[in-house]
């Protein structure tokens, strides 16, 4: 036998190998298969340095191909090899397509690209190229209408990750311009990059971008640089100044970006000015009533699809604006604003009802009704609603004004909340404060309807009449009685005219017991006598007390006619007739006093209240004074002169009205006298064609 004995096929007697000799030949196959490594990269090295990697040209296309899921191809020179430990990249006519969905075919072109990039940079962290060349570059940045793809998302594009540059410590850049497309917006961009040139490895100024585009159907140009460009390619901070014209505006964009297509969450400061705010907003296919010239500013904030204006300041007119807004571009476009106005001009508020406020300012009201399409001589403007616009986007507003500046409208501390949905517009409510009273409103314009559905409702509260009417020449002073009312109107039309020509409800102000200044009394009454009484023994002032009266009209397809109008003071009863007509806004109406007591020189007769809105017309001469004054000549010639007078005296014998059905502004068919019986001096409540 052997001296190594075997037992159960082991060999007991063999003597080991040593375990350091074991470990010392595994050393010696790891330096090997590490030189053969080294070798082999060496040897790749040295043929790629040597042949500056040409030869891979063609794989290069078939693997970039492949991994960006569309073609690339390289149509001069190709390199690619270690210069000597960083890669270099050069491509003469390299073009990178784009998916099928996209406007154009390919995402980027360039004459020459070269680049020296860090090898580890492609499999760790962000990308990083040492210096870059481009000359003649053309990018093609482009969204799906979806707006969940893009052409820089490379694979199957899902997700539509953000645009991102790499680390670039140097760049040299010509003839490079840049299409951007989002038709979410819709946008559309065509740059133009200024050539940038590094200087001892820094560019060394700020690099410039210009260019137009079409926002939604709004042209527009725009100039932006970046001030601290060696900051922007090495992804730090960037300061931009970015300038664009569209619409007669001009809108500033200042911040600090820390790359430079990242602008979600970042702070930047906006100031837009221009000669009418609605034209800016009208870019986005918003539309607002027309302003003066507008100077704002405000910190903007990209959220997602939220891009929120917060801080505003700025004048629009003569009138002051602040607050916030919050533009939402999802599915549908929306608005959402809170804004305070401490002071708001007369003109600049005439756009609310559809007058334009420079011709306002420069012509006058009836001017501006008459550019809206209204006849000669009209008021109500007949500008159509924007109908189309309307129905395309939807709003929120809380609108605080302080005051309104006018010398005949003391109104303030209006507070408006605005909703519009789906082209159903409402103020409601709408409250102000107009001469220590209370006016609050609803006001609904339902665009969805066909035409358009129109409600007001506008509710009057307890206001001193001298303080409403002190602005018209009438005086406080002995002046205490009240007025309130309420307005319930409801048309079909698409201009403010359209739907109060063809409206239908109830108009009515009451007035409770107070005091009236006697001249406007008795001015309206035509009773000489007792005016030119007072007016030599001095007490014009003295007020005459007025017990209740009313003021109401029914309105049916747009004509309104007195029902009733009545008022009753110590001294007399006044009683109107006639009306008035929205559609041609002509005014008939008649206004008669009875003394309550004997009154020498007293005309008697109606005093009228003709021609339109515009320009309405004091008929105090009526055709029955006149023919009193013949009956009065008649008498005189035949008899005496002093019998004449007798034509002008009233015996006194109007009666009382019950102020009961007054106050509660009850129909002409429901008054009565103070004794219980109905009138017969106050109408029917109807009225024929008015002119």
């Amino acid at each position: 036998m052997d001296a190594a004995t075997q037992i159960d096929g082991q060999d007991i007697g063999r003597p080991k190998a040593p375990e350091p000799a074991r470990r010392a030949r595994l050393l010696r196959i790891l330096r090997n298969v590490l030189i053969a490594i080294v070798l082999v990269v060496f040897t790749v090295w040295l043929v790629l340095f040597i042949t500056k990697g040409r030869f891979l040209k063609h794989p290069f296309e078939r693997v970039a191909s492949s991994a960006a899921g569309r073609p690339v191809s390289v149509g001069g020179d190709f390199q690619l090899y270690f210069a000597p430990l960083r890669i270099k990249f050069l491509a003469e006519g390299l073009n990178v397509g784009n998916p099928d969905w996209a406007g154009r075919p390919q995402m980027f072109a360039a004459k020459r690209i070269e680049a020296r990039i860090a090898p580890l940079s492609l499999l760790f962290g962000r990308k990083r190229a040492y210096s870059l060349d481009l000359q003649g570059g053309r990018v093609d940045l482009e969204w799906d209408k979806a707006h969940k793809r893009n052409t820089w998302t490379f694979g199957s594009g899902e997700g539509g990750k953000p645009f991102e540059l790499p680390r670039i410590d140097q760049a040299t850049i010509t003839d490079t311009r840049v299409r951007y497309v989002d038709p979410q917006m819709p946008l559309l961009a065509d740059l133009v990059v200024d050539p940038v040139t590094a200087t001892d490895t820094r560019i060394g100024k700020a690099v410039s971008v210009r260019g137009e585009g079409v926002l939604r159907k709004t042209p527009f140009r725009v100039s932006a640089r970046l001030l601290s460009p060696d900051a922007t390619v090495n992804r730090g901070q960037n300061a931009l100044e970015l300038t664009a014209w569209a619409a007669n505006n001009q809108v500033d964009v200042s911040g600090t970006l820390p790359s430079i297509a990242d602008f979600e969450d970042v702070p930047l400061k906006v100031r837009a000015r221009g000669r009418d705010l609605s034209e800016l907003l009208g870019i986005i296919d918003v539309a607002i009533p027309q302003t003066r010239r507008y100077a704002l500013r405000a910190q903007l904030v990209k959220d997602d699809e939220s891009y929120r204006f917060t801080g505003m300041t700025g004048t629009f007119g003569q009138s002051d604006l602040s607050g916030t807004l919050t533009v939402k571009n999802a599915e549908r476009l929306r608005l959402d604003a809170a804004l305070v106005t401490r002071r708001l001009d007369i003109i600049d508020a005439a756009p609310f009802i559809g007058y334009n406020p420079d011709i306002v300012a420069s012509k006058g009201a009836v001017a501006a009704a008459a550019a809206t399409g209204a006849g000669a001589q009209r008021v109500l403007p007949d500008a159509a609603l924007p109908v189309e616009t309307m129905q395309r986007f939807d709003a929120g507003l809380d609108w605080k004004i302080g005051v309104i500046r006018s010398r005949n409208v003391p109104v303030q501390d209006i507070a408006l909340t605005l909703s519009l949905d789906r082209g159903r517009l409402a103020l409601s409510p709408l409250t102000f404060s107009m001469a220590r009273g209370d006016v609050a409103s609803d006001l609904v314009f339902d665009t969805r309807q066909r035409p358009s559905a129109v409600s007001y409702d506008i509710r009057l509260k307890s206001t001193p009449m001298g303080r409403l009417l002190a602005g018209y020449g009438i005086a406080e002073s002995g002046t205490t009685g009240t007025i309130h009312g309420r307005i319930k109107l409801a048309g079909r039309g698409d201009t403010i005219h359209d739907s109060l020509a063809s409206s239908s409800g109830r108009i009515a102000f009451v007035m409770p017991r107070g005091a009236v200044w006697t001249r406007n009394v008795q001015l309206a009454e035509l009773d000489l006598g007792t005016f030119a009484s007072k007016m030599f023994q001095g007490k014009l002032k003295t007020p005459v007390e007025l017990n209740c009266g009313l003021v109401a009209f029914t309105v049916r397809g747009g004509t309104a006619a007195a029902d009733p109008i009545l008022i009753d003071t110590s001294k007399n009863v006044i009683a109107g007739r006639g009306g008035f007509s929205f559609d041609t806004e002509a005014v008939d109406m008649a206004f008669r006093a009875d003394g309550k007591k004997f009154s020498l020189f007293s005309g008697q007769s109606p005093v009228g209240i003709g021609g339109h809105f515009a320009k309405p017309s004091l008929q105090v001469v009526s055709p029955e004074l006149l023919g009193r004054a013949g009956i009065g000549l008649g008498i005189a010639v035949a008899a005496t002169p002093v019998a004449g007078l007798l034509a002008f005296v009233d015996v006194g014998d109007a009666k009382s009205a019950a102020c009961g059905p007054v106050l509660a502004g009850a129909t002409a068919k429901a008054q009565r006298t103070s004794k219980g019986k109905p009138r017969d001096d106050v109408g029917s409540g109807k009225a024929g064609k008015i002119d």
